[in-house]
């Protein structure tokens, strides 16, 4: 895997909205989808948009007057990197430290343990 830089919070929310779009869209599209999250003004998405193509993110594709924006990089490439350097800097790489921390600070429920004990029972029979 090529090496995949962490984005910043809102340029990140972007690349959510682009992903989930799941084909090229326009700045007009993500204005469209932030409203009543966020007041970007249509520069401000503009810049971030060229941030994102210059970072190797996305491409932009001139349709008529409008540009159109797609993904180089895949959510799940992303996902799996920033996960990776999360548990690695926080947790020194123990998947058990990070569950105690989330169990202990009340994010997951004993259902949500034994969700995952479940899912890595799968997972070791495969």
């Amino acid at each position: 895997m090529e090496t995949i830089k962490r984005l910043p919070d809102s340029e990140l929310e972007i690349m959510m909205i682009i992903w989930e779009s799941k084909q090229p869209v326009s700045s007009t599209y993500i204005i469209e989808k932030l409203k009543g999250e966020k007041e970007w003004a249509h520069t401000t998405v503009l810049n971030f948009l060229s941030r994102l193509v210059d970072r190797g993110f996305l491409e932009a594709s001139k349709q008529g007057r409008f540009n159109y924006y797609n993904t180089l990089i895949s959510e799940k490439d992303y996902l799996q990197k920033e996960s990776k350097t999360f548990l690695e800097k926080m947790h020194k790489n123990s998947l058990k430290s990070l569950v105690a921390a989330l169990y202990d600070g009340d994010a997951i429920s004993k259902e949500d343990l034994e969700e995952l004990s479940n899912y890595v029972d799968e997972v070791s029979k495969s």
